[in-house]
């Protein structure tokens, strides 16, 4: 491994790791390199276990023995040896654990190519905005076998550190790619034989139970953004509109705890 101990929080070379907390700057900087930042020793390992060719580390001492076996793999990639102090100055923020590495985004698979014939159900994330609930989404959807995960062009970044973080890595677990066309790709998906079930409190919408009773072969399970939900354009391509009930005077619940019930419901 190439090791590299850094004292100076302005190093240029520690650029990938600059103001971490800081959304819009991030989304441009990660989108101009092609890369992301994992957070934490299991999430470094779930995504090199994925496949993705690091950049470069930035690991306090403490780390270096237990994540030997992962650097070992990259050995002409730089390891950056910083004080915990040192990566907060750099990154804006306390680092848990000690331990980043940035790693390069792997190319989008067109949809076609997802559609294979085992993957039974999908989740579509449709313009949500929080990367908290898009990581948990990701979490619940490796947790209850749901076989791609799709996201529309609005939806907040699923490789993006917060959430890779919440999820647990499972995002480097699912398949996923971002959609193009929205709603149309949806004719696509209605096309291969995939019901579309939009999760919404509708006039007209099913209850949960009744989704899960009629065992559709292949089904396409849509979340809305939080607060205002599904439009209504998405509403009217969809086959179906699907509620939870609730008790207790609640009408809803958090999208990804919505989501987490209905990949149980209809596993």
């Amino acid at each position: 491994m190439s090791l590299v101990r850094v004292e100076d929080a302005a190093d240029e070379r520690l650029s990938d790791y600059v103001r971490l907390r800081e959304v819009s700057l991030r989304r441009l900087l990660e989108e101009e390199h092609g890369l992301f930042i994992a957070e934490g020793d299991k999430v470094i390992r779930r995504a090199a276990d994925a496949g993705y060719e690091p950049r470069s580390f930035l690991l306090a001492p403490r780390w270096l023995d237990s994540l030997q076996d992962v650097l070992e793999k990259w050995p002409d990639k730089p390891v950056y040896v910083v004080s915990e102090e040192l990566a907060e100055q750099v990154t804006g923020f306390h680092v848990h654990r000690g331990a980043l590495a940035s790693y390069k985004r792997q190319p989008a698979v067109p949809l076609p190519e997802l559609l294979t014939d085992d993957v039974r159900r999908i989740a579509i994330f449709d313009e949500i905005v929080d990367h908290t609930n898009v990581g948990a989404g990701f979490r619940a959807a490796a947790a209850l076998g749901v076989g791609l995960v799709l996201v529309t062009p609005t939806c907040a970044d699923p490789l993006y550190r917060r959430s890779i973080k919440v999820s647990m890595g499972t995002v480097f677990q699912v398949p996923w790619t971002r959609l193009r066309d929205w709603p149309g790709d949806l004719r696509h998906l209605q096309d291969n034989g995939y019901v579309a079930a939009a999760m919404a409190l509708a006039d007209d919408s099913i209850t949960l139970d009744e989704l899960a009773d009629r065992k559709d072969p292949k089904l396409a399970l849509i979340f809305g953004t939080e607060g205002h939900g599904l439009k209504p354009h998405v509403l009217e391509q969809a086959d179906l509109t699907v509620r939870i009930p609730m008790a207790g005077g609640v009408d809803s619940l958090n999208v990804a705890s919505s989501a987490a019930v209905a990949f149980y419901a209809t596993r």
